[in-house]
């Protein structure tokens, strides 16, 4: 699973970084042509925004499917767990990772703009748009910065980047985009029930599922304990195990192929989780089904 953006490597992606002021950089766009034929699961690290340039391609999250074309734009949130599918070996895109702190600066400065956003947020992670004759132009504008050398690169990036939230919110004609950039500025909390039900057989880290809920990692486990009566580690564990368990009972999957689907590498130690929860082994249960 590439995890973006702390997998880009330099023979995957051309950059443009962000020197932030804290010292530390950020990759604000990314260019990349698709070896075809690929398919690859992503997890957004950050908010992302990806152009596509040429080519067709395939995403799909827990709840959408989307087929995209030249021109097509995506909003991901932060947390988006992705399969891609090129369709055609011409896919080209540009990829923009939106640093949330930045992204907060954006909408304190143009609060504006956001007085009819609605409160309630869209259930989807993906949010698609179409491009316009001027959205068009910007990206062309950008396109000569890579590779380019100049003093003022930093400085011409970070407006680039306050063009790029400009141009999405004149694309948002459904308000959508809104709503997700305030929620953000806001701090608003996900719902835990919400967000364990959707990335629950994700391959994530406790850190992870803490920054997608919108909390440290102290607040994510406390918050869980007083919501779920338990630590997450435990339940996510009893949770995984009783998915398990519906499968070898209600699908022909083999032990190895169920211990893959709830995200244990090993499969001695998916047995070894199994028995100390339901008494016996699972493959023990799959003879009993055969046996019936």
């Amino acid at each position: 699973m590439l995890r973006v953006p702390s997998s880009i490597e330099p023979n995957q992606f051309q950059s443009l970084s962000i020197q932030r002021p804290d010292a530390s950089k950020m990759t604000f766009v990314a260019y990349r042509s698709d070896v075809y034929p690929e398919r690859n699961e992503v997890f957004f690290e950050e908010h992302a925004v990806i152009v596509v340039l040429e080519g067709e391609k395939k995403f799909s999250s827990p709840t959408q499917e989307l087929h995209v074309h030249k021109g097509d734009i995506l909003f991901f949130q932060r947390g988006c767990y992705s399969m891609n599918e090129s369709i055609d070996n011409n896919y080209r895109s540009l990829v923009f990772f939106v640093n949330e702190k930045m992204l907060k600066e954006f909408v304190s400065q143009h609060l504006a703009l956001f007085q009819t956003a609605f409160t309630t947020l869209p259930t989807d992670l993906i949010l698609s748009l179409s491009s316009s004759p001027t959205f068009t132009t910007f990206i062309n504008s950008l396109l000569p910065y890579f590779g380019a050398r100049t003093p003022f690169l930093n400085e011409l990036l970070r407006l680039k980047f306050q063009e790029l939230l400009l141009h999405l919110l004149e694309l948002d004609t459904s308000g959508q985009l809104r709503s997700i950039l305030l929620h953000i500025y806001q701090g608003q909390k996900t719902d835990l029930d919400y967000l364990m039900s959707t990335y629950l057989l994700k391959p994530l880290s406790m850190s992870e599922l803490a920054r997608i809920s919108g909390r440290s990692l102290s607040a994510f486990k406390r918050d869980f304990e007083n919501h779920f009566h338990t630590a997450p580690g435990h339940w996510i564990r009893r949770k995984r195990l009783e998915h398990a368990h519906f499968l070898l009972r209600n699908t022909d999957k083999n032990v190895s192929e169920v211990s893959m689907e709830i995200g244990y590498e090993s499969v001695s130690h998916f047995i070894k989780a199994y028995k100390q929860q339901y008494g016996f082994t699972p493959k023990r249960f799959n003879w009993t089904k055969i046996a019936i």
